[in-house]
């Protein structure tokens, strides 16, 4: 899977694409879940459910009912890179645990949050990338937009616009929300 992965990313050329693969190889990216506790909390989790997204949302484009023209290596990188925020954005960490068989307290891993970077989620998205590669208008505020409303409701007013500029960006949402609560869990 992370070979495709990084196939669909190369087939954009995009100036700066290999620096953004460099910088996945080295961060815990297609190591790391995709959360703490609910969709994807596993290994290798967020390379998972990028890669669903990318095959939802391909999907929703083509079917969609008002007329899409972007181009397929911007639909890569929306879907691809929507979450890079959460490359070396969680721990390991252990706690105690009653063991259901023996009854015996046990230490356990999970998956905690180390926020290093605390700017937001698909703000910190488009800041990464932005870091490596050039974006368009429409890339921007699909990955910044793609939480859609379970961003706070002070920001749903601009959320209603952009998505009525950048109908596209509503799509990744929903592609976001398909994958999480459809195949993630």
């Amino acid at each position: 899977m992370k070979e495709e992965f990084i196939n669909l990313l190369k087939s954009t050329g995009r100036d700066g694409m290999e620096e953004v693969i460099k910088f996945l190889e080295k961060s815990d990216f297609f190591q790391a879940p995709a959360s703490t506790r609910f969709h994807g909390c596993y290994e290798g989790g967020l390379l998972e459910h990028s890669m669903k997204v990318y095959e939802i949302f391909k999907d929703k484009v083509e079917k969609s009912v008002i007329e899409i023209n972007t181009p397929k290596e911007s639909l890569i990188i929306m879907a691809l890179l929507h979450d890079i925020c959460k490359a070396n954005y969680y721990k390991v960490d252990y706690r105690n645990s009653k063991n259901q068989i023996t009854g015996e307290w046990e230490k356990v891993p999970y998956y905690t949050v180390d926020d290093t970077i605390p700017y937001g989620h698909g703000e910190k998205s488009v800041m990464m990338l932005t870091e490596y590669i050039k974006l368009t208008n429409e890339e921007k505020y699909a990955i910044r937009w793609h939480m859609g409303f379970t961003e706070p409701k002070e920001n749903y007013q601009y959320l209603s616009i952009a998505y009525q500029k950048y109908p596209i960006a509503l799509l990744l949402h929903e592609a976001d929300l398909e994958a999480t609560y459809f195949f993630d869990i």
